[in-house]
């Protein structure tokens, strides 16, 4: 597939031969990973502490259940989240393609982003309930909006940046420390934020420190030295691009069935923000106990089971981790259907966790092996909109579901969802780590 027309001209000091300036580019990345290692590290760990407080399905979904005591309010508010993350990706390629350099743009729409989480620790300090619950939803879908173009930005840096035989080991590490600090924290959080109501807010306080830990992790990105690519592509608008859109898909079956895939496995999200909901209920409604438990088992698995999942996939791919964590998911949600003990749920929700890190590392990475560099901020746009949409359907049609039947039938509907999914994926596509080398890789020689 041909990467489409281009600018912008190359450093006068560089030869000039295409496959020269490719040579000095790869030269820079590996002078430079060091650094952008341990930046990309250390953005990580802090970045993912605090939005893993906001994003687990427990802190968030059981503050909205208590302001509204309906399930109802939980699907809406992760439904418009994934609206917000569905409308942005586009926007999000089209700020950067045309650009040497995109960290400056991932400063802004990042910083608008934890703006988004700042607002919803000061609803919940300042609003009444119910105007609080209005504010947290409107703020949600910010917080995705500006998500969603922030998964573009930072994941296309990576793919500069970070080689692709080193960037499961990275995921990896940084997903287990940051799980374990999360842990931690969620621990603490339920513990002496949520059970005394600390500041006279305990869930509030909680995503207070969740603003604070992810501007950290923000500030870690002063440290990268991002290179300049030989050539970008020409600046098009939103429209100009998506008319491009179904030829860029005809091109690759490959990619268009793993974004299928993907989208698909993930409508099994529908499920997740009402795992904590059901297991309160089942453990006898003992709410900032079972917070301080489940929220670290669910965290502790993306600290522990990130790191082989990326060593999995330096030496396979990512679509073996795609496949298996998938059917970790699976059996986690069965196990909690058969729960009765806290034990039990433990090891349900540590199994969800350790499963849906998986996924979405292997789900947001595999993509960055299609194509050609010129097209990947499109590409990582396209992959994480159709996944939002349904992202976006899955929580409605989940509290739908929970109007007129019990929680054991919307988890079966999400794992059908996924097990086909996993079937269209392990057929279907290839694992695009095996094809043939391109220029634009970041590849050693």
């Amino acid at each position: 597939m041909t990467a489409g027309p281009v600018s912008g001209e190359a450093d006068p000091e560089l030869p000039a031969s295409t496959a020269a300036l490719e040579e000095a580019y790869r030269a820079q990345v590996y002078k430079d990973l060091p650094r952008n290692y341990i930046a990309h590290l250390c953005h990580g760990l802090l970045g993912q502490t605090g939005f893993r407080l906001l994003n687990a399905p427990t802190f968030l979904p059981a503050y909205l259940f208590a302001l509204t005591g309906g399930e109802w309010a939980i699907g809406v508010a992760r439904s418009l989240q994934a609206f917000g993350m569905f409308l942005s990706p586009v926007y999000g390629a089209t700020s950067i393609e045309h650009r040497k350099r995109v960290l400056p743009v991932g400063f802004l729409v990042g910083g608008s982003m934890r703006l988004a989480v700042l607002g919803i620790a000061l609803a919940g300090f300042f609003l009444s309930e119910e105007w609080a619950v209005r504010a947290i939803w409107l703020l949600l879908v910010f917080f995705g909006f500006f998500m969603g173009m922030q998964g573009v930005i930072f994941s296309f840096l990576m793919s500069k940046v970070i080689p692709v035989e080193r960037r499961g080991f990275l995921l990896g590490l940084r997903n287990c420390l940051g799980g374990l600090t999360a842990s931690a924290v969620a621990y603490l959080g339920g513990r002496y934020l949520v059970e005394p109501n600390l500041l006279g807010n305990g869930y509030a306080t909680t995503f207070l420190l969740s603003f604070v830990l992810t501007s950290l992790g923000l500030l870690m990105l002063l440290g990268v030295r991002e290179p300049e690519p030989p050539a970008v592509r020409e600046n098009k608008g939103v429209g100009d691009r998506l008319r491009e859109l179904p030829a860029l898909l005809r091109a690759d079956r490959g990619f268009t069935l793993y974004f299928m895939g993907r989208a698909l496995a993930t409508m099994g999200r529908m499920a997740v923000p009402f795992y904590f909901v059901y297991a309160d209920r089942a453990l006898g409604d003992q709410t900032a106990e079972n917070l301080a438990i489940l929220t670290p088992c669910f965290l502790l698995a993306n600290s522990t089971i990130n790191l082989p999942w990326g060593w999995m996939a330096d030496r396979t791919g990512f679509r073996l981790v795609f496949l298996s964590s998938i059917a970790l998911w699976v059996a986690s949600a069965g196990l909690l259907m058969v729960s009765t003990e806290i034990v039990g749920f433990g090891f349900a929700f540590f199994g969800i966790g350790a499963g849906l890190g998986g996924f979405m590392m292997s789900a947001q990475n595999m993509v960055l092996e299609f194509g050609q560099r010129e097209d990947l901020p499109l590409r990582i746009a396209v992959a994480n909109s159709s996944s939002e949409l349904v992202g976006a359907i899955g929580p409605l049609l989940g509290a739908a579901i929970l109007l007129a039947f019990p929680h054991e039938v919307l988890f079966c509907t999400a794992i059908a969802f996924q097990v086909v999914a996993a079937l269209l994926i392990a057929f279907y596509v290839d694992e695009p780590r095996g094809r043939p080398a391109r220029l634009s890789e970041t590849d050693p020689g």
